[in-house]
């Protein structure tokens, strides 16, 4: 499916590498010509192991964002280990843990729109779900309940060993200049003080630039959403010396867009994507 859908993308369009934006960024913006950038968040190991062999082949290249938290600290970023426990809860049981754990949960229509905004493919109570964890309960609360729950069903070292890439995988990517961040720990970047902000930004740089002896140039905020990657956050990823920042906002990028700020297309919604409507 990931081959045939690249196929038809390059009958479309050529594809652009990191590189290639960070030499001719304003050409290829500026330009009346389509391209394609490829990207992957979360630095997971199916990408490397599935989607780089066939990237490969076809000559086409790309961009894996992955976090430093999972490698720095040996930890399993939280946003997983909601995915996991997700995977063996119900949304609505999931739902109720929380609020007899958090002193109930108090939802408003402005949380139903912003979740259904923000989670466009998922149903309503798995996207109130997945809003309320990401962005409504204070981070500390939260990977303390996730953890309580995580560690009943799953073992932290099995997991990091087989969802995520290796050091030297990532040090392969590097050498390809596949390799961007993701921020250190997976959270809704603009959501936490200015001095939390930078470290995520700038950590996560540093670790990977020491670990692989290369520039990490670009960086994917995790979410990229409107609430999670703001202006300001942009300024700081600015600051600490990304050239590039991408989001998830749907839409095509031109000079006119800001940098640190890019817009991406959901594979999905792109020619070969299940959810793409021709014209």
């Amino acid at each position: 499916m990931f081959k045939k859908q690249l196929l038809l993308l390059k009958d479309k369009a050529d594809f652009v590498s990191a590189m290639d934006l960070i030499n001719n960024g304003d050409e290829i913006l500026n330009s009346k010509n389509n391209y394609y950038f490829i990207t992957f968040d979360d630095g997971l190991k199916e990408q490397y192991q599935f989607a780089l062999p066939i990237l490969d082949e076809l000559q086409i290249p790309a961009v894996l964002f992955a976090n430093s938290r999972n490698h720095e600290d040996k930890k399993v970023s939280t946003v997983h280990k909601i995915h996991l426990v997700r995977s063996i809860i119900a949304p609505s049981d999931f739902l109720k843990l929380l609020a007899n754990q958090n002193n109930g949960i108090a939802i408003s229509n402005s949380d139903y729109d912003k979740a259904k905004n923000c989670y466009v493919y998922d149903d309503q109570e798995t996207a109130l779900l997945k809003y309320w964890l990401n962005f409504k309960m204070n981070f500390s609360a939260l990977e303390e309940i996730i953890k309580a729950i995580f560690d009943n069903y799953f073992d932290e070292h099995t997991v990091l060993e087989e969802l995520y890439l290796s050091e030297n995988e990532i040090v392969q990517l590097s050498k390809k200049g596949f390799l961007g961040s993701h921020t250190h720990n997976h959270y809704p970047t603009a959501l936490l003080s200015e001095k939390e902000m930078e470290f995520e930004l700038k950590n996560s740089k540093l670790f990977f630039e020491k670990l692989t002896n290369t520039a990490i140039n670009m960086v994917a905020y995790p979410y990229g959403t409107p609430d999670s990657c703001t202006t300001q956050v942009a300024e700081i990823a600015k600051r600490v010396g990304y050239k590039y920042g991408f989001t998830t906002t749907r839409g095509v990028n031109t000079l006119e867009n800001n940098l640190l700020l890019l817009n991406r297309y959901d594979c999905n919604e792109l020619s070969g994507g299940k959810n793409y409507k021709n014209g």
